[in-house]
């Protein structure tokens, strides 16, 4: 049986981690969770290691010293992931607005033949719910902007809901990744397409949510806007 670790990056997600933990977990038990928390002052670190002694080695966390980006968070939670050998590495939000329920769906799309997948919330038209009309502009217009600027065929540039495969983390430069917020997500999709790892984008209902606050801004959607540019320009290669 193959090893799957999901990432949750976390801050200020107390209302959420314990909740998305028990369900992801208790859902599968092939599964295991890293959460990497940079330094939430509303008590999430705490609320996670409370479950620790319920799941012992399938739940760790790393504390982090303070808001250090989501794309750094997951550079941390990928080589962690890699230091001790997992087939599969997801990568996934902590407030719901990723149905845990689809995680063996992308598992299955990998085992199938892809080398990553993304759940996409453009590939069969627009899948989100509870969402401001503005921000689903935004969001769908940003990944028409992404596939046209680079040429590439994807739907959902900006997905924060992947499974990476391990061979796609361990070719990968990860030293080499240079956007931290959302970008972060681009740039990954990106360089593994253009190292020549097959995309699957697996449809999904992405749900606005429920309790704690968003983490956007207008600097991660310049960040990425710039990014993109100047992806366009870069030589890929494998990590040497």
């Amino acid at each position: 049986m193959s090893s799957k670790l999901v990432i949750i990056p976390t801050y200020n997600e107390v209302e959420n981690a314990q909740k998305i933990i028990r369900t992801v977990l208790d859902q599968d038990s092939s599964y295991s969770i890293l959460i990497i928390d940079d330094a939430s002052p509303d008590g999430t670190a705490a609320a996670v290691k409370d479950l620790i002694p319920r799941y012992g080695e399938r739940l760790n966390i790393i504390e982090r010293s303070g808001k250090l980006g989501l794309g750094t968070a997951y550079l941390a939670g990928f080589r962690w992931a890699l230091e001790r050998n997992y087939d599969y590495v997801f990568e996934m939000d902590a407030d719901f607005s990723h149905n845990p329920s689809d995680l063996p769906r992308l598992l299955e799309a990998c085992e199938a033949g892809a080398d990553f997948s993304v759940g996409s919330r453009y590939c069969d038209g627009v899948s989100v719910v509870n969402w401001p009309m503005r921000r689903i502009l935004l969001s769908y217009f940003a990944s028409v902007y992404v596939r046209k600027t680079l040429g590439v065929r994807l739907y959902d540039a900006t997905a924060g809901f992947v499974c990476y495969s391990r061979k796609v983390l361990e070719t990968i430069d990860l030293d080499s990744v240079q956007m931290r917020g959302y970008g972060f997500q681009i740039e990954m999709k990106y360089t593994a397409l253009k190292l020549g790892f097959m995309l699957s984008e697996v449809p999904v209902i992405f749900v606005n949510r429920k309790e704690g606050t968003s983490k956007m801004s207008g600097s991660i959607f310049g960040e990425a806007f710039w990014g993109v540019i100047r992806l366009r320009f870069r030589k890929f290669s494998p990590k040497s």
